[in-house]
């Protein structure tokens, strides 16, 4: 009987060290598996994107732990910028960081992405008019229709003015200038004389020198410093079209999906603490470069003069509500917002 009551709790040992096994394989396994590998695309070339994308990759591959890795690829490296859209569509990449114009998304609302004319005069507009406004809700829609990519936020970058080889002081100055910008942007621009140029993002210093661009009306100051454009042009034109460039998170809808929720929850993080630091960046750096750099003589149009662009982009905005409901929905929200901010008056708006 001693035996056998031996040989009984022997197995149950065995049957309860088996169990356990069975209970921590899990784990085990959890912890051998290869991180989650992304490839993710920005727009920016290499100097630029050290600030405007790099700091927070770096901290989600830290936080991450292990189990999840995002490689970083600057302007054009894995793919034309204009091809961007449908490469991240076909899994080619994971993830992009791009306005929606440049990238050519196919849908209505892609006009309002980079540098929509006056839109925006601050860089807090454009959080405030995505979470405040419904714009978010609207972008989520847009590209809820397009099959294989997945919107993810949106964010202000720097305003929109001219560096230029000759000095602007008038509407006229601009006439015939072949300059770098967006495409919505060099649209508009068009209508004042502009000749709006398409070059991949590391030929623009070249193109300059080279005088096959007059000049590029693509950033704010910080940039034209950052990026080696303060370099190869002579003069900043303080009037801008737009106060702030609007930038979005994407990524391919199967790379998304696969990820678990709590490296969705982070990579969120990530992105905000992206806009975060661009706010100051930027701000900062806009005021300091005019005030205290040398390598650009600011120059001025007259605001009477200007204004007749101001009122022009009105007449854009009307342009573009017609071409889908959708449009006409954030034109009616760009209205009203604008109105609001005049009415509210300083620190909003001081005209």
């Amino acid at each position: 009987m001693k035996r056998r009551e031996f040989i009984k709790k022997a197995g149950a040992g065995g049957a309860a060290v088996a169990a356990a096994s069975a209970i921590s394989a899990p784990n085990v396994i959890a912890q051998s598996k290869s991180p989650i590998k992304w490839r993710l695309q920005t727009y920016a070339g290499p100097a630029l994107a050290e600030h405007v994308i790099k700091p927070s990759i770096d901290s989600f591959n830290k936080v991450a732990n292990g189990e999840m890795e995002i490689e970083l690829y600057t302007a054009d490296q894995l793919v034309p910028t204009g091809e961007l859209f449908r490469a991240m569509q076909k899994g080619t990449i994971d993830a992009v960081q791009s306005d929606d114009d440049s990238i050519a998304a196919p849908v209505d609302v892609s006009v309002f992405g980079g540098y929509f004319p006056f839109a925006t005069r601050y860089s807090l507009d454009v959080p405030v008019l995505f979470n405040q406004y419904g714009l978010k809700e609207i972008w989520e829609e847009a590209y809820g229709e397009v099959e294989g990519v997945t919107w993810l936020s949106a964010g202000a970058w720097d305003p929109c003015h001219f560096n230029t080889v000759d000095p602007i002081h008038s509407l006229a100055d601009l006439k015939g200038k072949r300059v770098f910008t967006f495409p919505t942007a060099g649209k508009f621009l068009s209508r004042f004389g502009v000749v709006p140029v398409t070059l991949p993002w590391e030929d623009i210093e070249v193109a300059v020198q080279t005088k096959e661009l007059d000049g590029i009306a693509w950033s704010g100051i910080t940039e034209d410093y950052t990026v080696g454009w303060a370099d190869v042009t002579n003069y900043f034109l303080t009037n801008n079209i737009s106060g702030a460039w609007c930038g979005s998170y994407f990524a391919n809808t199967g790379s998304w999906e696969k990820i678990p929720d709590h490296l969705k929850e982070l990579f969120r993080l990530c992105m905000d603490s992206s806009h975060y630091y661009r706010q100051h960046w930027y701000w900062g750096g806009e005021a300091k470069l005019r005030t205290e750099g040398t390598k650009l003589k600011l120059t001025s149009i007259p605001d009477n003069e200007w204004k007749t662009v101001e009122d022009e982009a009105l007449k854009f905005w009307d342009e573009i509500a017609k071409t889908s409901e959708r449009s006409a929905k954030v034109i009616s929200i760009f209205k009203k917002y604008a109105a609001t901010m005049s009415k509210a008056g300083r620190p909003y708006r001081y005209e």
